[in-house]
């Protein structure tokens, strides 16, 4: 356990050297927070009034269902197709990166762009796939909300390397889950290092953060100062919400990263290749 945090510490550090190189890189998960914000926001509305939350677990009628299942779809879609497209301008620029380039956000902007139509039918299979599992998890029981969770995982799991496929070769959605899921089956096994090990860090690092934060609340507080409680709040928030920024775009530059070394046995620019080799490693 413990080799795998250190391993995976080793290859959040060789990802930050890449995004200090790149800190506009930062800007795609920032845009496509506010994007999804507005698509969730243009929903809102259409899907309250249809009681769309509540009509797929409960489907009062066949109209009502019918419609509700109609614009959840299309929620998805517009959701998934806009987290998705920022992923890819992501994946775009950090490939330009590691070929040596130095990548703009409109040059991570234009790659998504030239993949549009790829963009939307990953999105369109993504949003099947999720109301699907949704379907199925309001309508078994405790066990089956496990398994249903646990295929949840698995698909995220098998879809992590997407991105960088769409935008650095020519083929289709479809296409690009099965060669996301085949590299990773290939090369990774079962022991998908990086994610949980990433994850983990972070977990820990937003703990840290919280904690300190709740500190700075409270040391503030006994200021009696309305101000001073305020910023406090405020830098708690805004760590927060900084770490969860740079854990996004740390991961859409190591998912890159992972591909370029399991298609190309070689590692990018910043990171050691001794430290992806194990990484890579075989399960026993």
């Amino acid at each position: 356990m413990f080799d795998r945090l250190s391993r995976s510490w080793h290859l959040v550090k060789a990802s930050w050297a890449v995004l200090k190189q790149d800190q506009q890189l930062l800007l795609f998960p920032v845009i496509s927070a506010f994007a999804a914000l507005l698509v969730m926001a243009s929903f809102a509305l259409p899907m309250l009034g249809l009681g769309a939350f509540d009509g797929i677990s409960e489907g009062d009628g066949a109209a009502t269902s019918t419609a509700t299942y109609v614009v959840a779809f299309l929620f998805y879609v517009s959701l998934y197709f806009v987290i998705f497209f920022f992923n890819a301008a992501l994946a775009g620029a950090a490939m330009i990166r590691f070929d040596g380039g130095a990548p703009t956000v409109r040059d991570g902007l234009r790659v998504a762009s030239s993949k549009f139509w790829n963009i939307l039918g990953y999105a369109i299979i993504a949003a099947t796939v999720g109301m699907v599992l949704r379907a199925i998890q309001e309508r078994v029981g405790f066990v089956g909300r496990i398994i249903v969770g646990l295929l949840g995982m698995g698909w995220t799991v098998a879809t992590y390397l997407v991105a960088p496929i769409l935008v650095s070769r020519d083929v289709g959605p479809i296409d690009a889950v099965k060669e996301s899921a085949g590299v990773l089956k290939k090369t990774w096994g079962e022991n998908v290092v990086g994610q949980v090990g990433m994850s983990t860090v972070f977990a820990l690092i937003q703990f840290l953060i919280i904690a300190l934060g709740i500190a700075l609340v409270i040391a503030a507080a006994a200021t009696g100062s309305a101000t001073v409680i305020g910023l406090a709040v405020f830098l708690a928030v805004a760590g927060v919400i900084l770490a969860a920024l740079v854990q996004a775009a740390l991961g859409g530059i190591y998912s890159v990263a992972l591909y370029r070394f399991a298609t190309q046995g070689a590692a990018s620019a910043g990171f050691d290749s001794n430290t992806l080799q194990t990484a890579f490693a075989p399960k026993r």
